[in-house]
């Protein structure tokens, strides 16, 4: 287990975090999900040791590593970018930390042969890196980083340099690799889909603060504000300040969207709603939808699905439905939402009609 208790970095530092608190576990991935400049390689550098902790500390397993330096932690990193060796065979590049570290061959073969079969490298030990796919590549950086059984294994976004179908594959082994290795496992990406379909635990980030931590679906579907709901949202969520009058939620006066009868109990006042853009469609599709009128700003057409972006009340929304739109820039169209699938937050973005999950 990685706790981090009021720990600070430098002042100075690209995103600077003052009295975080943070615990990751062993055997689940751990995801930093954040944009950029949300704290996420500040944090890990922290984590690595790369970066001085000016207050708090930093253990592992319950020892304190605060000022240990980076050479005697046992931490390994993976970086975006594939480091590889270049002249070295793929054997050679799994083999390299185990030898500087002076561990006697037959552990050394033992290790690379146990890092190549969980990486499915095997067959590629003798190749050279430059005759690899990119998969591979990032593969066997990832079987060097495990194979001397690091205690933390620091991911910065992986597999931001490979294609979509090599992404897609590693992001399905990667949660055996890590239950196999049992590492404590830190990944860092922008992308909400990566934390969804690594499906551990997810740390939401925002401007150097942790917004959320717990088990991935627990973040996604109960978010704690809403600045963590917009985090883990892409495309991005739909967004509007409201007044609620009786039984509406108003803009400007005017009486926009019913009131839920799961949220008829909250007092008259200023709130901030938010809506899932899967949350809305273009025909009825239920009982309790309503029906609400935007304006079309822009569509994009993927070849299966559409995304529609509209004006509503001076706020861009956006939303997900099925084939072509055949609607100009422009023009008025309805759109249709339950008033029960809106995220319900305070002035200060804190939630108030949402749901808890169950113990």
């Amino acid at each position: 287990m990685l706790e981090l208790s009021n720990v600070s970095n430098p002042p100075t530092s690209e995103v600077h975090f003052e009295n975080l608190n943070l615990t990751l576990q062993r055997g689940v991935v751990n995801v930093l999900l954040g944009p950029t400049l949300s704290g996420k390689t500040p944090l890990m550098r922290l984590m690595a040791g790369l970066d001085p902790c000016v207050k708090g500390t930093l253990s592992i397993d319950g020892a304190d590593v605060t000022g240990t330096s980076v050479q005697k932690r046992n931490v390994a990193m993976v970086y975006q970018q594939f480091i590889n060796y270049p002249s070295l065979s793929v054997y050679e590049n799994i083999a390299s930390p185990l030898r500087i570290a002076g561990f006697e061959l037959a552990e050394i073969d033992n290790r690379v042969q146990q890092a190549a079969g969980l990486l499915k490298l095997t067959p590629y030990l003798e190749s050279l890196p430059s005759n690899l796919s990119g998969g591979q590549q990032q593969r066997t950086a990832i079987a060097r980083a495990i194979v001397k059984g690091a205690d933390l294994v620091l991911m910065d976004e992986p597999l931001g340099n490979l294609d979509y179908k090599l992404r897609e594959e590693l992001r399905y082994e990667l949660p055996r690799i890590i239950e196999q290795s049992n590492a404590i496992f830190v990944y860092a990406t922008t992308e909400p889909s990566e934390a969804l379909l690594l499906n551990g635990n997810t740390v939401t980030l925002n401007n150097g603060q942790v917004t959320q931590n717990g088990p991935t679906m627990d973040v996604y579907n109960y978010p704690s504000s809403l600045s963590s709901l917009q985090t883990f949202s892409d495309p991005p969520v739909n967004h509007i300040q409201v007044n609620k009058e009786g039984s509406h939620f108003c803009v400007g006066g005017v009486p926009v969207i019913p009131v839920a009868a799961a949220h008829s109990t909250l007092a008259d006042g200023r709130y901030n709603l938010a809506l899932r853009p899967y949350h809305g469609s273009l025909e009825p599709q239920g009982f309790g939808q309503v029906a609400l009128s935007m304006h079309l700003s822009s569509s994009e057409f993927t070849g299966s699905e559409s995304f529609v972006h509209v004006d509503f009340f001076g706020a861009h929304w956006n939303f997900i439905a099925g084939g072509e739109i055949t609607a100009l820039v422009g023009e008025q169209m309805t759109i249709y939402v339950n008033p029960a699938d809106f995220f319900i937050f305070n002035e200060a973005g804190l939630p108030l009609a949402n749901l808890e999950p169950e113990a």
